[in-house]
């Protein structure tokens, strides 16, 4: 594997890696900007910066993951890197485009599968690993559900008898917390999914062995592209995850974003590559549900499941056309 073709699909890496947090901005600052706590501009820099703090925060197991514990790494070579990063970008620009918000995590993990089934069969994937991303698919938005309903029911029972204008006061600055630990969970659990890729790229390439940690250049790149993609922020499904699943108010972002939050950092902290659009979904339903069942648009919600249904066999079919043609292009 030649240097420049190394450094070709680095590039490429790099540019999911900035897809990835254009098109996952929503997930971090839907609910502060659809509260009116932060203008759309303040809400990018807010959430880039604490997606770029998260590489103080976070070891590098869900990198571990996605490097070594989805596909065979002896099957890896430049085909299925290529494979894979083009059917996860295609995804993404097709879901963003159509305002969908879909898992830029799940579309990378559908990518690998994909190239790799193209080119080994399935005694390429490692099934323990891919068993978790299948797991929480359903467990991290129910966990998200299930806390953020429970802190709106904390909150609405501690709040009982304070002042409707008070407790809006009181959680427009809370909010600002409750983003900014979201935002540091996003970018620890996301980023860390770039940085396998590309290690992954470079022990096939042989420079760099699998006992030896992840360059440090890596790993700034990764979390640096991140933060500029989250900078330039996916407007189209800031609406859709803001307001059209349920309307919320600063008490009810905080709870979300908290859920959210507590969530990421519990399943990055195990290893376990999730989807932050799953997660904060999960969050936003359990609040809306918690103030009543109407609350919630599930037409909307329901669309959004169906998106997460399709997000890994679509980018899987993509990446292993993707795969076919890199071999005549490559």
């Amino acid at each position: 594997m030649s240097l420049t073709l190394v450094v070709v699909l680095v590039l490429l890496a790099l540019l999911f890696d900035f897809m990835n947090g254009f098109h996952d901005a929503a997930n971090s600052i839907a609910t502060v900007v659809s509260t009116g706590v932060l203008k759309p501009h303040h809400a990018v820099a807010w959430a880039a910066f604490f997606n770029v703090a998260a590489i103080a925060v976070f070891h590098l197991k869900v990198a571990a993951t996605i490097g070594t514990g989805t596909i065979d790494p002896a099957i890896v070579d430049h085909y299925v890197v290529f494979g894979a990063l083009i059917g996860a970008i295609v995804w993404n620009i097709i879901t963003w485009y159509y305002g969908i918000p879909s898992s830029s995590s799940h579309a990378l993990i559908g990518g690998l599968v994909g190239a790799a089934v193209a080119k080994a069969g399935t005694g390429s994937l490692v099934w323990s690993g891919i068993g978790k991303v299948l797991a929480f698919i359903l467990i991290a938005p129910m966990l998200g559900f299930f806390l953020g309903a429970s802190l709106m029911v904390a909150v609405a029972w501690l709040a009982n008898r304070s002042a409707p204008r008070k407790v809006d006061k009181r959680f427009r600055r809370l909010q600002l917390v409750s983003a900014a630990l979201y935002s540091l969970g996003h970018g620890g659990n996301d980023a860390q999914k770039t940085i396998g890729i590309i290690w992954m790229l470079l022990i096939a390439a042989g420079m760099s062995q699998t006992g030896e940690p992840v360059p440090m250049w890596v790993v700034f790149a990764c979390y640096a592209a991140m933060g500029l993609g989250t900078m330039f922020g996916g407007w189209r499904i800031v609406k859709t995850m803001g307001q059209r699943i349920t309307k919320l108010r600063p008490v009810g972002g905080f709870c979300a974003e908290t859920g959210g939050a507590i969530t990421l950092f519990l399943v990055t902290s195990l290893g376990i590559p999730v989807s932050t659009t799953h997660t904060i979904t999960g969050a936003i339903v359990g609040v809306g549900t918690a103030k009543g069942a109407s609350k919630v648009r599930w037409g909307i919600a329901g669309g959004i499941v169906w998106a997460w249904v399709f997000t890994i066999p679509a980018s899987a079919l993509i990446a292993a056309t993707a795969w076919w043609l890199g071999r005549f292009l490559l």
